[in-house]
C-alpha cells in the first residue's frame, strides 16, 4: 500500500468534508469549486491537483464509501447472519452520518442511489450474509423470481436507509439490524 503524505491526506479530507457539508445546505449543481475551496480552506489549485472537477470529487467520495462497505462485507465470515451484516452496515452509516444524509437528501443523490442500490443488490446476490440459496443460485444463474426478490429487497433497503437518515436515526443500529435482518430472512430464504 502506497503511503500518502500527511499534508496531502489532510487536504483531501478537508476537501471531502467541505463538499459533504456544502451538500447539506446547497444543491450539488449549485456548489462551485470556489465554494469547496473556501469551505476547505485550500486553494482551487489544490482541489484540481487531486480531482478533475467537482463531479470527479463526488464520484471518488462515493466510490470510497461503497468500497469501504464492500470491505466490511468481504471481511465477515460466510456464515454471518443477516442481522450481523445489517448491523455492521448501520454502524458504518452512523459513523458517516453526515456523508450519507447529505447524499440521500441531495438532488444530486440519484447517481449515489444507483451505486448504493447496486452495492446492496450485489451483496444480496453474492450471499455474503450466509444465505446459501441466493449464493448457490448466483453460481448457476439466479432464478427469475429470485432476481425480482433481490431487486425488490435492494430497493426496500435503500428506502429504509433513506428514511433512517431523513428522520435522524430514530432507532439504533441494533434495532435496524434486527428488523431488516428478519425481513431479509423472510424474503430471501427459500429453504423449506
Amino acid at each position: 500500500m502506497v503511503k500518502v503524505d500527511r499534508r496531502i491526506r489532510k487536504s483531501q479530507e478537508a476537501i471531502k468534508t467541505a463538499v459533504t457539508e456544502l451538500m447539506m445546505n446547497k444543491d450539488f449543481d449549485h456548489i462551485t469549486i470556489q465554494d469547496i475551496a473556501d469551505k476547505a480552506d485550500v486553494s482551487r489549485r489544490t482541489i484540481y491537483l487531486h480531482y478533475t472537477d467537482k463531479f470527479d470529487l463526488l464520484n471518488k467520495l462515493i466510490t470510497e464509501h461503497i468500497e469501504n462497505l464492500r470491505e466490511i462485507c468481504e471481511s465477515t465470515e460466510m456464515d454471518t447472519g443477516y442481522n450481523n451484516m445489517v448491523f455492521m452496515w448501520f454502524e458504518y452509516f452512523e459513523k458517516h452520518f453526515l456523508f450519507f444524509s447529505a447524499l440521500l437528501a441531495s438532488k444530486g443523490g440519484s447517481f449515489f442511489r444507483k451505486q448504493f442500490l447496486d452495492f446492496f443488490i450485489d451483496e444480496l446476490q453474492n450471499g455474503k450474509n450466509g444465505n446459501e440459496s441466493v449464493s448457490g443460485a448466483k453460481n448457476t444463474e439466479l432464478l427469475k423470481d429470485q432476481l425480482v426478490e433481490v431487486q425488490f429487497v435492494g430497493g426496500a433497503i435503500i428506502g429504509v436507509v433513506e428514511w433512517w437518515f431523513t428522520h435522524e436515526k430514530p432507532l439504533p443500529p441494533s434495532v435496524m439490524a434486527e428488523r431488516i435482518g428478519a425481513m431479509l430472512e423472510r424474503n430471501l430464504d427459500t429453504n423449506p
